[in-house]
């Protein structure tokens, strides 16, 4: 237990995603019944109509393609920005029914901010002994609040976890449909994110891709396809960061 790294695994998705997005798309142009349409659309090939769907806009029928995604490895500080994305669906480890240490007193898993990380070892080291010293504080009011007649080992970790920094580490199970994962990415894919939500944010697009290459060709932070949209506030460095996911398999 302690220093902890992000790690991402998508878990399910929706089968054949690019022709069930084709198959929802079809429908609004043609008489032809369901079953019809069915089979001509499994027939043949969907990725140029895919393609060619995203590139005039109409993203109403991604929101049928949905992908879950599992999620370690991060802070409770992060969990505070991803679920601001209301589209997603969430399920978090809970800090009521999980002691934050594990069964022989190591301590509480735990991120360093890559800023802190910079600073050298004696200021790593540092923030690891604020971290067992935040994990004896923890564990002070853990025991203390269990002992009362009043407050059972629920009651007691729901109250204790108060003194837990926002470094400390969770894990959740979110889904998004592919259209919301798009927003997502247009938005936390960006240098201007948050360092953290946007590694998380960079490994679900490589994950996505794997499986819907088509449906997720051009996504990415907004520079991909327009001028950048912060202003003065731009990062910078367009070029690079349309290289970078080029690049992205």
């Amino acid at each position: 237990m302690g220093e902890s790294t992000l790690r991402v695994e998508l878990l399910y998705h929706t089968e054949r995603p690019e022709e069930k997005v084709a198959m929802a798309a079809k429908i609004c142009y043609s008489n032809a019944g369901i079953t019809e349409l069915k089979q001509g659309i499994a027939s043949k090939d969907q990725a140029g109509f895919v393609s060619k769907l995203m590139q005039v806009g109409h993203h109403s029928p991604i929101e049928h393609a949905s992908f879950t995604f599992g999620v370690e490895g991060v802070s409770r500080s992060l969990l505070a920005q991803i679920t601001r994305h209301r589209l997603a669906s969430f399920s978090v480890k809970s800090q009521r029914y999980v002691r934050e240490s594990g069964s022989h007193g190591e301590i509480f898993d735990y991120l360093i901010p890559p800023g802190i990380a910079a600073l050298g070892p004696k200021f790593v080291e540092e923030f690891k002994r604020q971290m067992a010293q935040m994990q004896s504080w923890y564990d002070y009011w853990l025991d203390l609040l269990a002992g009362q007649d009043t407050c059972g080992v629920k009651a007691a970790q729901e109250d204790a976890r108060f003194v837990l920094p926002n470094a400390t580490e969770t894990k959740f199970v979110v889904t998004m449909n592919a259209r919301e994962l798009h927003h997502f990415f247009n938005l936390r894919c960006c240098n201007r994110a948050q360092w953290e939500i946007r590694n998380l944010a960079t490994e679900m697009l490589r994950l996505a891709k794997g499986v819907a290459p088509v449906l997720f060709e051009n996504a990415g932070p907004s520079c991909l396809q327009e001028s950048c949209p912060e202003g003065r506030e731009s990062c910078g460095k367009m070029q690079e960061v349309r290289e970078k996911f080029a690049k992205l398999a």
